[in-house]
């Protein structure tokens, strides 16, 4: 599982750093690099670009896993440059941003979008399998996820949009509920294509997320 990210416009980024001269870098060397979104040659065309902007760099650094608990250690080698700065960039994904701003009391900024969470099926190609609802119908639709291989959602069958097995939103991806459907039928189990599921209780899964494990 990884996370799937992209680059926000630069543009955007440009936005985010108004009034914050001077800038330290920090990359991801495993989700990020794998997406060509915050590994080292995109932080080092990072640091060109904000440089041609006037901007300077104070420093910049991949850390191996910008999400675990190493990212500390990390930022605490490139303390120097950091003290240098008065803002991160930060070239990961959301989770990176996030375990950075808890141990950085400066201005930490985003330069990537967070997608989703996803699974390789096959090199270089990733698919969303959960959106982590806190609510799972895995049982009833054979394995797969209407709440991520469908376009609109939906939990009771197809759409009526469905044609030959596409998507009327993406004639490019099958109809997920065509997938289940298919799965079932395989599996002898195409009476729970039958079975009423009950609108989405949001409620479910109340933010912000926590949880203690005893």
């Amino acid at each position: 599982m990884k996370s799937i990210t992209k680059q926000k416009t630069f543009d955007e980024i440009k936005e985010q750093l108004d009034g914050l001269d001077r800038v330290f870098i920090v990359g991801c060397g495993t989700c990020a690099t794998m997406t060509k979104t915050g590994g080292r040659d995109e932080v080092l065309g990072m640091k060109d670009r904000l440089q041609e902007l006037g901007k300077m760099v104070t420093g910049w650094t991949v850390i191996p896993t910008a999400c675990d608990e190493m990212t500390e250690v990390a930022l605490r080698e490139n303390n120097g440059a950091i003290n240098s700065s008065n803002c991160i960039l930060v070239m990961s994904c959301a989770l990176g941003v996030h375990k950075i701003s808890s141990y950085i009391e400066r201005p930490v900024i985003p330069a990537l979008d967070t997608l989703f969470i996803g699974l390789e099926d096959e090199p270089g190609n990733f698919h969303e399998v959960c959106a982590q609802c806190g609510q799972c119908v895995l049982g009833q639709t054979a394995g797969i996820c209407p709440l991520t291989a469908c376009h609109k959602g939906l939990l009771n069958g197809p759409c009526g949009g469905t044609n030959k097995g596409k998507c009327e939103v993406d004639i490019t991806k099958d109809c997920g509920w065509t997938l289940i459907y298919q799965r079932l039928e395989a599996q002898g189990r195409l009476d729970l294509m039958r079975k009423y599921q009950p609108p989405k209780n949001y409620q479910a899964t109340p933010r912000p997320r926590t949880i203690k494990i005893a």
